[in-house]
């Protein structure tokens, strides 16, 4: 595959799923010491990558939860952002302005931070009250972030006993096979990935839609 080394991205994929473990305790013990809602706040695509995380809680638990832009919290606020929230903020570079800003704006508030980056030698990553890194880069840090969120609402749900089905661990499990099928999934779709590129390499602009999962 074009530009694509199948190792390393098993290997950051991996990472992300060995992280299920800790994210699980300290998520654990944030709820159980009394967490009351939850907040996404990112900024940019990773903000934008944490939307399925938030939709499947929302329809999976009564616990409330917010997905709002980093930006856009600091300058309007919210009310229900304070003691006792859980604040899960994305940042690959760990370096971005919009993300340290809403990082300090929510511990000022007295909520408890959670970043997942991909340098732990950065802002957001020492500024957290709790960061979780692992190493990516733009080219796999989509896969990453949507393995991540969704453990910490796994987690929240395994907490609160809400979790339907198989337990976490059994869960997690599961998603230690997925590396490798996602990179079967790219070799199958090589061929129309190839075909596609060549009907489409001339044109001025794209849009790309979805209905459902899939959006």
């Amino acid at each position: 595959m074009l530009n694509f080394d199948a190792d390393r991205f098993r290997s950051i994929q991996g990472g992300a799923v060995a992280l299920a473990g800790p994210l699980r305790t300290t998520v654990g013990e944030l709820v159980d010491g009394g967490a009351r809602n939850l907040f996404f706040l990112g900024a940019g695509g990773a903000g934008v990558l944490m939307q399925p995380a938030a939709l499947l809680l929302g329809r999976s638990s009564a616990f409330p939860v917010k997905l709002v832009h980093a930006a856009e919290i600091v300058a309007m606020g919210d009310v229900s952002l304070g003691e006792g929230s859980i604040v899960v903020i994305p940042s690959l570079s760990g370096t971005t302005k919009e993300a340290i800003e809403v990082l300090e704006y929510a511990q000022g508030r007295g909520a408890k931070v959670i970043a997942l980056t991909g340098h732990a030698n950065t802002p957001v990553a020492q500024k957290a009250d709790h960061n979780f890194s692992n190493f990516a880069e733009d080219d796999t840090s989509s896969e990453m972030f949507y393995l991540l969120s969704l453990v910490v609402v796994l987690s929240i749900l395994d907490a609160r006993g809400e979790l339907a089905g198989p337990s976490f661990d059994a869960i997690v499990g599961e998603l230690s096979l997925l590396p490798e099928l996602l990179v079967s999934v790219k070799e199958s779709f090589e061929p129309r990935a190839e075909e596609l590129a060549g009907l489409y390499r001339d044109e001025p602009y794209h849009i790309i839609t979805g209905a459902g999962s899939a959006w």
